[in-house]
């Protein structure tokens, strides 16, 4: 029998690595490529609506370059012996794990685009620092995603102590780690 935290580390890092991947490989075009909000601004503000880091390439390549891997957790979990299944089934087979990994991308690339957008709203720049606002949004909109569309995976993992410990110390953890990376390759223009 596998410790409870330990049950739960591995299960939140398995749901969101597709989300952590997309996140980061979402960096790739450089920001090249038309902005989300076509360089529009919010009426009510005047201010961009999510500001110009956040491009259709940059949405669609972390979306979409992301599923394979959250396809092949997926694969796996579903070959893996009864015992060996100490990780949430994302889906009965593999091609009904398409929507369920799509959800964890698309979700984590919405998410980021809507923290950008609360950014906009309370006149931060674009690139600015702003703590849990940087690094929160592209996994709790997956994870609400998840609670109203697979509430059976997505409840007993995040609903304990440890889910949501987990949850923090690998969000804020591996965000800080991946942006630092990809700040120390020239994919990102601030580290954070």
């Amino acid at each position: 029998m596998v410790d409870p935290w330990l049950a739960s580390l591995m299960a939140v890092l398995w749901l969101l690595t597709p989300a952590y991947i997309a996140s980061a490989l979402a960096t790739l075009p450089r920001g090249r490529g038309p902005p989300m909000d076509f360089g529009r601004s919010w009426r009510r503000d005047g201010r961009r609506v999510l500001g110009p880091s956040k491009t259709w390439s940059g949405f669609f390549t972390g979306g979409f370059a992301a599923m394979p891997f959250g396809l092949i957790e997926a694969g796996l979990i579903l070959a893996a012996p009864p015992n060996w299944k100490l990780v949430p089934v994302m889906a009965p087979t593999l091609l009904a794990a398409v929507p369920f990994v799509a959800m964890l991308t698309f979700g984590a690339m919405t998410g980021d685009a809507l923290g950008s957008f609360v950014k906009r709203r309370l006149d931060r720049e674009s690139g600015s620092r702003a703590i849990l606002l940087d690094q929160l949004p592209f996994v709790l909109v997956p994870i609400g995603l998840g609670f109203a569309l697979y509430p059976s995976v997505f409840v007993p993992v995040f609903v304990n102590g440890w889910g949501l410990l987990w949850l923090l110390v690998f969000t804020l953890g591996l965000h800080t780690l991946f942006n630092w990376i990809g700040y120390r390759a020239g994919l990102k223009k601030v580290p954070w």
